[in-house]
């Protein structure tokens, strides 16, 4: 089971992330692009993700993933972090990330 205290770990030991304030939410980043984003206190987090992963998550784990409001048409899911291993929580992360970061910091990562 993860925490967000987990999540903003391991998106912070991402090449190029940081943390902002946004919205009232805790915004993960690379450059200005959000790659994940949530409240401490809710449990829960939104990541990017492509819709077809996305489609895969939600099929595989109905009750740790839903299409996240507002962003969930993109693909984006809303992670019930109770419910993830710290592993998944990573890989999930890392291919988010991934999707937002510059080429030459996604190839010096091990592509």
């Amino acid at each position: 089971m993860a925490s967000f205290e987990e999540l903003t770990a391991l998106a912070l030991a991402l090449p190029g992330t940081h943390q902002e304030e946004t919205w009232e939410q805790v915004t993960l980043r690379v450059g200005r692009k959000i790659f994940a984003m949530g409240r401490p206190e809710s449990g829960e987090a939104t990541v990017k993700a492509a819709p077809a992963e996305q489609a895969e998550l939600l099929a595989a784990a109905p009750e740790v993933y839903a299409v996240a409001p507002y962003t969930g048409r993109f693909g984006w899911v809303r992670v019930r972090l109770a419910g993830v291993e710290t592993d998944e929580l990573r890989e999930l992360l890392t291919d988010a990330w991934r999707s937002v970061a510059p080429k030459r910091v996604v190839e010096g990562h091990g592509g």
